[in-house]
């Protein structure tokens, strides 16, 4: 009986050791994660008669897109650096090598102050009893009352969501940029900028997708870590809904539930 559970535990159960030796390969890929992929992409060489050139495996994965904004530099050569020296005439030009590469730059942050100028009536407020002033009409800020901007929220937000990349190590990177940008107000950004913003787009996606007589519907189980109430072992649930094929506009949208059972909340 001991070996049955024990069996039943290391098939079922919420293995520690198969989560250490996953946490002990990410480790191991943060120092030879070049070595490895190189040793998996390495390209063969074929000799030909004047050079050795790569051999074409017939599917290239790195390509430069042409859509990418093209800076030319010029190299040529001073008149001075041109001279025959069989003749000591001024040599011409024949032909050019072009040579291609990618440039990346990275991420710029910039403050940008917005100014609205107000005005008042110079005649009115010499003669007259009321001076009446006029203000420039301000846009609305993204989350009022801070100096986050659309951008930098929409930035945020990517790369957490997106790339993968923890609130945590984006305040890192603003740190070596010298930025100061916490992860409370990253936070606090990330949550306001979702009611304010998101929510309403979400719910009208909501209104669209229940006009369809058809939908699609799956739900996937994972746990969430430190969740008031909730046990670090417990299954939550995110549910997906989308709208079938006869869509002309496809919705999908996903619905987290923290309940520890199989059912939705979403209003149909």
């Amino acid at each position: 009986m001991e070996q049955m559970r024990l069996a039943k535990k290391r098939m079922f159960g919420a293995s520690s050791e198969k989560a250490r030796a996953e946490v002990e390969e990410q480790l191991s890929l943060m120092f030879n994660e070049a070595e490895v992929h190189a040793d998996i992409e390495r390209q063969e060489t074929v000799k030909v008669a004047a050079h050795v050139r790569k051999k074409d495996s017939g599917e290239r994965k790195d390509r430069l897109p042409e859509s990418l904004p093209t800076e030319v530099v010029d190299h040529s050569l001073p008149e001075d650096k041109r001279i025959c020296p069989n003749c000591g005439t001024v040599m011409q030009e024949i032909g050019k090598e072009v040579r291609r590469s990618l440039v990346i730059i990275p991420a710029q942050a910039k403050i940008r102050e917005d100014v609205y100028h107000n005005y008042a009536c110079r005649n009115c407020e010499k003669n007259g009893t009321e001076t009446p002033i006029v203000k420039t009409p301000k846009d609305k800020a993204v989350i009022p009352g801070s100096f986050a901007s659309p951008e930098a929220v929409a930035h945020i937000m990517t790369q957490k969501f997106v790339m993968g990349s923890p609130i945590y190590r984006q305040e890192q990177e603003f740190k070596y940029a010298g930025i100061g940008l916490s992860r409370q107000t990253m936070s606090n950004w990330i949550l306001k900028a979702s009611s304010d913003w998101l929510t309403p787009i979400f719910e009208t996606l909501h209104g669209e997708l229940l006009k369809h007589a058809i939908l699609h519907a799956d739900e996937t189980t994972l746990q969430v870590l430190h969740e008031p109430g909730k046990s670090a072992q417990s299954k939550s649930y995110i549910w997906l809904y989308r709208t079938g094929r006869d869509a002309v506009h496809p919705i999908v949208l996903y619905e987290y539930q923290p309940v520890g059972k199989q059912t939705t909340q979403f209003h149909f």
